[in-house]
C-alpha cells in the first residue's frame, strides 16, 4: 500500500537508520575485550556482564558514548583478573571516547530519500541519547535541513510518543515512526497508538531487539532498504 497521495508525520530515527552507529561501540568492545584479556569467559559472556550493567545505568544515566565508556569502566573493575590501576580505567575509557572522533558514514539512500519525501509530508527527527552528542552527530550528518523539528530524549517510550505527538499536534493515524530499532522504533511507536515502518540493521544493538508485537491500532510495515521508503510515502 502506498501513502504518497496523503500528506503523513514521518518521525525518523536516527543512529543506524540514517547513519552507522553501533559498529564503532561493537569496535570499542572488541578492543575492551582484548585489553581484558580474560583467562576463561569468551566476547558473549563478557558482553553478557556488559548488558546487565548497561540495562541498570540506562533508566540513571541515559546512553551515549561517554555513558557507554563508564559502563565498561564497570565491566572492568568486575571482571578484570590483575590489580586495577587509574590508567587502566583511563584506557578503558578511551575506547569509548574515540567512537566520537569516528566520521558520520550516512546509509546508502538516505539523503536522497529524505529529500524526497520532504517535498510531500512533515519531518522530525527523534533520537534518544546525550543530546549535546547526538545535536552533534545532526550537525556533521549535513540531515538537518530536511527535517522540521528534532527531539531528542532520554528514552524512546510509548509516553515519549504521546508526548511528541501531543506536542506537535499529529494524529495518530497519520503519524508513522521509522526506524532500525524493534524496542524503541516499532514496539514503543505502536503501543502509543501510532503507525510504524521497521527499517532493519544487521548491525542492530542487541538491548535493542525484540520480537515486533503489532496488538494496536497502528499500521506496520516493513521495509528492505531507507531508500524504499520512496514507494511506500
Amino acid at each position: 500500500m502506498s501513502f504518497r497521495g496523503h500528506r503523513q508525520h514521518l518521525i525518523i530515527d536516527a543512529d543506524d537508520t540514517l547513519w552507522e552507529n553501533n559498529i564503532y561501540f561493537e569496535a570499542a568492545f572488541d578492543e575492551f575485550c582484548d585489553y581484558l584479556s580474560h583467562s576463561r569467559l569468551s566476547p558473549p559472556e563478557i558482553r553478557a556482564v556488559l548488558d546487565e550493567i548497561e540495562i541498570v545505568n540506562a533508566q540513571i544515566h541515559g546512553y551515549g558514548s561517554r555513558n557507554f565508556g563508564r559502563n565498561l569502566q564497570q565491566a572492568y573493575q568486575r571482571l578484570a583478573e590483575r590489580d586495577i590501576g587509574d590508567a587502566d580505567l583511563r584506557k578503558v575509557m578511551s575506547f569509548a571516547e574515540r567512537i566520537l572522533s569516528q566520521p558520520i558514514e550516512l546509509i546508502d539512500g538516505v539523503e536522497e530519500t529524505l529529500a524526497e519525501l520532504v517535498q510531500r509530508h512533515d519531518l522530525t527527527l527523534f533520537t534518544k541519547g546525550d543530546p549535546e552528542e547526538q545535536k552533534l552527530k545532526v550537525d556533521r550528518s549535513g540531515l538537518g535541513v530536511f527535517f522540521g523539528h528534532l527531539g531528542i530524549v532520554k528514552e524512546k517510550n510509548p509516553d515519549a510518543y504521546r508526548a511528541l505527538m501531543a506536542e506537535r499536534s499529529m494524529p495518530p493515524a497519520t503519524t508513522w515512526m521509522i526506524g532500525n530499532s524493534p524496542k524503541s522504533d516499532v514496539n514503543a511507536a505502536l503501543a502509543a497508538g501510532m503507525n510504524a515502518v521497521f527499517v532493519p540493521h544487521s548491525r542492530t544493538w542487541s538491548l535493542e531487539r525484540q520480537e515486533i508485537r503489532n496488538g494496536g491500532p497502528g499500521r506496520l510495515e516493513v521495509v528492505q532498504r531507507f531508500s524504499d521508503l520512496v514507494g511506500l510515502f
